[in-house]
């Protein structure tokens, strides 16, 4: 690229980011922000392949994200048989005995930043950034969300960087289910299948340790499965962990579940987590590979 070429695009690439707009040179992607959503479109059929929600008083939450071709809608927002759940979000039961999970409104949560870091390549990057609200409205915990989305062509990553800056001292109480949590749309009719990294399915794979969780089920609009896999870093506390996997399929993994823990105020607590997005039959064999490359 000539100086002159150079110029005309950093000009244009400034002109982008004043309207909320990121895409750059090399890029997969078109990253928009605009009012309360981040969307991340792939550029060369522009699927909106996710959409970060981030409301000003709103616990945020990515809805809708779509299947890789983007032929389908693999996340339920608040469905009748759990309100409160919201596609894929982050949300404790119990912090200094104040529940994040089920209250997801203003009373809560006070959103101080959000913002577009990065886009180039196969990648596009984004972060959210939280204050967490005790009953008498002053800060209990700020939390940063920072994801990463990889295209991969016929399935796509999400990595997720979760920190929790206590501003307070702050416990954790043990309870069944909180943190990380995925809400797809199942039904009775149609079923499902939540399987672990090691064999067990449904029920049985409740409360129990695994290295991740393979959500599938069909979906409106395609004649195979979607899939969403979660996984949990080795490097995170409790690792293996606990996993929830309730009787509609919803799925998370779960520190709370081994027990209370402390996070003193001025320290940071930190969980890694990738998703894995694809459609068709299970293939444990492609999320041994995933796996694989994240941990390695």
């Amino acid at each position: 690229m000539s100086y002159c070429e150079r110029s005309i695009y950093v000009a244009c690439l400034a002109v982008l980011l004043l309207h909320g707009e990121v895409y750059a040179e090399e890029s997969a992607f078109i990253v928009k922000q605009e009012g309360d959503r981040i969307t991340t479109t792939r550029a060369s059929d522009k699927v909106t392949l996710v959409t970060q929600h981030a409301g000003a008083e709103m616990r945020p939450y990515l809805h809708p994200i779509l299947a890789p071709n983007g032929k389908g809608e693999l996340t339920e927002f608040s469905p009748g048989h759990h309100k409160h759940q919201t596609g894929l979000y982050w949300g404790f039961t119990r912090v200094n005995d104040r529940d994040y999970f089920h209250n997801n409104k203003g009373d809560s949560w006070l959103r101080k930043d959000m913002r577009i870091l990065e886009t180039q390549g196969s990648q596009a990057k984004w972060q959210v950034v939280y204050d967490m609200l005790g009953a008498d409205k002053k800060t209990v915990l700020t939390e940063t969300q920072t994801w990463t989305l990889t295209d991969q062509g016929a399935q796509y990553t999400l990595d997720l960087e979760w920190q929790g800056l206590a501003v307070v001292d702050v416990t954790f109480g043990k309870y069944a289910y909180g943190g990380l949590f995925l809400r797809m749309p199942w039904t009775s009719k149609s079923g499902g299948e939540a399987i672990n990294s090691e064999g067990l399915a449904n029920g049985k794979a409740e409360g129990a340790r695994a290295r991740w969780v393979d959500v599938g089920m069909p979906i409106e609009g395609r004649d195979d499965w979607g899939h969403i896999v979660i996984m949990d870093h080795p490097k995170n506390d409790g690792h293996p962990t606990l996993w929830r996997v309730d009787g509609q399929l919803g799925v998370g993994p779960c520190r709370a579940c081994a027990g209370e823990w402390q996070l003193p105020s001025g320290q940071t607590a930190t969980f890694r987590h990738r998703i894995l997005v694809y459609t068709g039959k299970t293939d444990r064999e492609k999320v041994e590979s995933q796996w694989d490359s994240y941990t390695r």
